[in-house]
């Protein structure tokens, strides 16, 4: 299995910028900030079949970005910031769901 690294995992975040030395760490924990943001602005809008889809988008996201979890070449620690953003993401979209 071959990694997308352009195929956008997070909003406008690519896997290249989660795997990738570049951008650094905390420059990658800021841009997940503020694609966090932007995305939980928009939860409230979408309907319901929408947040469906998005919570399947971000499973496949997901299990895209760590199809690679033993790779020492690989950004361990951005993984794990994107992870943790992700599911930050994810638990919104279910509580909309659920409301």
């Amino acid at each position: 299995m071959s990694l997308e690294l352009d195929k956008a995992v997070f909003g406008r975040v690519t896997v290249k910028e989660i795997i990738g030395a570049d951008p650094p760490i905390q420059d990658t924990q800021n841009l997940l900030e503020a694609v966090l943001e932007e995305l939980l602005a928009r939860v409230e809008s979408h309907p319901k079949e929408r947040l469906r889809e998005i919570l399947e988008e971000q499973k496949a996201a997901h299990a895209h970005v760590n199809s690679r979890p033993g790779a020492m070449a690989l950004a361990q620690g951005k993984i794990q910031l994107y992870n943790r953003y992700n599911e930050m993401y994810v638990r919104a979209v279910m509580a909309r769901l659920g409301s």
